[in-house]
């Protein structure tokens, strides 16, 4: 109530005649957005309309509105801006110009907010009413989107250009281009018991193929049972993934099978006490060299392990036909639960072939995650911040694939929720800042 009296009182002085401070200081304006995009003139008309309103709360390059001074406003400001970037920062994320890099979960977000109508907000525009953005400029900004999407995230299996090409969840690809060599190779490595210090497991072990490529544990189990401190994700499809493990440490396949035999909690080795194992095994050393005449090193071992890994596709599935148009692939309630997947804006972050592994995200965007689980935070749950160490990203995680989702219990980065509904309602407590009832919730995990 405090807040929509504040509201109401700032719209008020708006109408009244305040408001043209508005027009005097205006929103921030020559970002990294337009001056990235001075040479698209296509692009340029679409940054200078997302400049005008949304970096305004979407951007670490944000300006203090006029009635910030406003006492309680500044506060509300601050925390309607800290709010709009745990969503994504439009400066950073949304640069389209001259081959530069475009987040695909941007474009799901801006796509998704234009089409329900949610943004700008009523009360943003109050004060702000050259912010909303016109019905051609809408329209270019959706066709911008289409187009970018089908040009740079489409794969080859889908006719450019067609409306499955530049939709916001696509059919998974069938192949990505291996040595079959190579590939047997690694998939001997994979199972070979030789990678940790005390010859007990695999990278099988932690990723079980039979088993949707995890272990199905809360945390995954290391040498002499050690307890790592995050669930384990799957290695299906991680091929197609932006980044490795769920603070994203990891640029490549290659990388992330470098992370293992390193790590005290999983394999407790190292690459030399490895390569001595391998080396005094004449009849692998043979087939080895036979597929990389310079041996066995951390580089021809890793390479090895990825190029198996990149087979460990799934197409086909069951969605994937619907989505190609064969309507009777889901039943009535699958279909039912797709298309509130979808109303809910579960399609913002769960994008593209994977239907996640694209972005990181805030965990607890719309209420305290950690607080609620009642247990203290760890370093893992710091996230991609780990990595960076940029607070701005402490709490985010990776976005996980939903590809054979339903395989891989227990869910979410501390494996937490021990099934679907759980996982799916917590989403949509602590993401998304809604209720789901039973059975939407039902219909989304079906």
């Amino acid at each position: 109530m405090k807040k929509l009296l504040l509201l109401l009182v700032l719209g008020l002085l708006a109408f009244a005649g305040i408001g043209v401070a508005n027009i005097l200081s205006g929103p921030p304006t020559g970002t990294t957005l337009t001056r990235n995009a001075s040479q698209d003139a296509e692009f340029l008309k679409i940054a200078l309309m997302l400049e005008r309103g949304c970096a305004n709360c979407h951007s670490t390059e944000t300006k203090m509105p006029f009635y910030a001074v406003i006492p309680g406003a500044g506060h509300l400001v601050r925390h309607d801006i800290e709010v709009g970037r745990r969503y994504f920062d439009v400066t950073r994320e949304l640069d389209g110009a001259d081959g530069g890099l475009v987040s695909e979960v941007a474009l799901a977000k801006t796509e998704w907010v234009i089409e329900a109508g949610t943004m700008p907000p009523l009360q943003y525009v109050a004060l702000h009413w050259d912010a909303m953005p016109t019905s051609e400029e809408k329209r270019l900004l959706m066709d911008w989107i289409r187009r970018v999407r089908g040009e740079r995230f489409a794969h080859e299996g889908l006719e450019p250009g067609t409306p499955l090409a530049t939709a916001v969840v696509r059919p998974l690809r069938a192949t990505i281009p291996t040595d079959p060599a190579k590939v047997a190779l690694g998939k001997a490595l994979y199972n070979d018991k030789r990678l940790p210090g005390d010859d007990t497991l695999s990278c099988a072990s932690g990723h079980d193929l039979a088993k949707g490529g995890v272990d199905r544990l809360q945390f995954s189990k290391g040498v002499r049972d050690q307890i790592g401190p995050i669930n384990a994700p799957t290695v299906y499809n991680a091929a197609l993934q932006f980044a490795q493990f769920w603070d994203g440490r990891a640029a490549t396949l290659e990388d992330q099978a470098d992370g293992p035999p390193n790590n005290p909690l999983e394999m407790d080795s190292n690459w030399p006490q490895i390569l001595e194992k391998l080396n005094r095994d004449e009849a692998f050393l043979a087939g080895f060299n036979a597929v990389y005449p310079e041996g066995p090193s951390k580089e021809t071992v890793t390479h090895a392990i990825a190029e198996f890994e990149r087979t460990l596709l799934t197409p086909n599935a069951p969605f994937d036909r619907f989505l190609r148009g064969e309507a009777d692939a889901l039943d009535a309630d699958q279909q039912a639960g797709w298309a509130r997947f979808q109303e809910r804006g579960c399609t913002m972050c769960h994008v593209g072939e994977l239907l996640g592994g694209r972005s990181f995200e805030w965990m607890g965007r719309t209420g305290n995650y950690f607080a609620d689980r009642g247990t203290p935070v760890t370093d893992a749950d710091a996230g991609r911040f780990n990595v960076t160490k940029n607070e701005a990203d402490r709490y985010r995680q990776k976005v996980p694939t939903l590809r054979n989702i339903a395989q891989t219990p227990p869910y979410l980065h501390d494996g937490t929720a021990q099934d679907l509904a759980t996982a799916v309602d917590v989403m949509g407590k602590y993401e998304l800042g809604v209720t789901l009832e039973p059975g939407e919730t039902v219909q989304i995990v079906r």
